[in-house]
């Protein structure tokens, strides 16, 4: 399995986005990272507006609309207030605004680590390669699984994530299936999550070790810690 390593240096200012452009923004928060390599990393969230996919199981149907337009220059000093790292871009999808790439590239050169939860439907081939993507794969029991971009996987680095969220066993299957098809767990951290509340995690466990696979299972941290409050 590829280990993780620091994403591709890129040269200042690329992709860069004017201070004035704006950005439907649902909400920036400071908050503990729940999930992948970050976990337990206290990050400032900025959650964007707006998705074009509508999962079963999604828990942020909030941001799907609403929110407030901000500047890049309001946004890059909210997220300076909180003097964290770490910062996640997220949704909805964020890439589902065009300016959401000037964005990612502005906080690298801001010096955070930053990372994108993207849907995995839209194109990332844009996305700064200081960024690292965290990839979420729809399975059959999300109701997308037909809106997945095989595409993306080609621009996947040692240091980005592949994330399955899993309802049931049938999700299970189809996602080792996928992890062997497109040699997943060669070019980046595999992660299997199960749907909160629904797939009992320690089920999902004995799956992962009964099939000996070179993937990580994955439990939200924020969920064990606030539940479904909005802004954890």
């Amino acid at each position: 399995m590829a280990a993780a390593r620091p994403c591709t240096p890129a040269v200042s200012g690329r992709h860069g986005a004017t201070p004035k452009a704006r950005l439907r923004i649902s909400e920036i928060f400071h908050s503990v990272q729940g999930e992948g390599d970050d976990a337990g990393w206290p990050s400032v969230f900025v959650r964007l507006t707006g998705c074009p996919l509508r999962c079963l199981w999604c828990d942020t149907e909030y941001a799907f609309q609403g929110g407030q337009w901000r500047t890049l220059e309001d946004v890059l000093s909210a997220v300076a207030s909180y003097g964290a790292r770490h910062v996640c871009v997220t949704g909805g999808e964020p890439l589902a605004q065009k300016r959401c790439i000037g964005l990612l590239a502005r906080l690298c050169d801001a010096g955070y680590d930053v990372s994108l939860e993207t849907s995995g439907a839209l194109d990332v081939g844009n996305v700064d390669p200081r960024v690292r993507k965290v990839l979420d794969l729809k399975a059959p029991g999300s109701g997308e699984v037909t809106r997945n971009l095989w595409s993306n996987i080609a621009h996947l680095a040692p240091c980005d994530q592949v994330k399955i969220v899993i309802a049931d066993r049938a999700d299970y299957h189809w996602a080792v299936a996928r992890v062997r098809e497109h040699a997943l767990a060669e070019r980046c951290q595999v992660l299997f999550s199960p749907v909160y509340g629904r797939l009992a995690p320690r089920e999902l466990a004995q799956w992962l070790l009964a099939d000996r696979l070179p993937v990580r299972l994955q439990l939200q941290l924020h969920k064990m810690i606030w539940g479904d409050e909005p802004g954890r």
